[in-house]
């Protein structure tokens, strides 16, 4: 129960971050932010993967369950 709750307000913190870009710098400031998140994640994924002797695609595959 209290993970669900905690995972709810990771979700509601993460919504209004999304609705207060989307309301100060409109739909290209939104897209600008979700490009630069998934650019930070794909570099971290790279990261960890090397570090496991993986690739980046078979460690998102087992976390993100692509």
């Amino acid at each position: 129960v209290l993970a669900d709750r905690d995972e709810e307000q990771k979700e509601s913190a993460a919504r209004s971050v999304a609705s207060s870009v989307l309301a100060e710098h409109g739909t290209d400031g939104l897209s600008d932010v979700a490009v630069d998140l998934a650019l930070r994640l794909a570099s971290a994924l790279e990261r960890i993967a090397a570090d496991q002797g993986l690739t980046a695609v078979d460690l998102a595959d087992v976390w993100l369950m692509v």
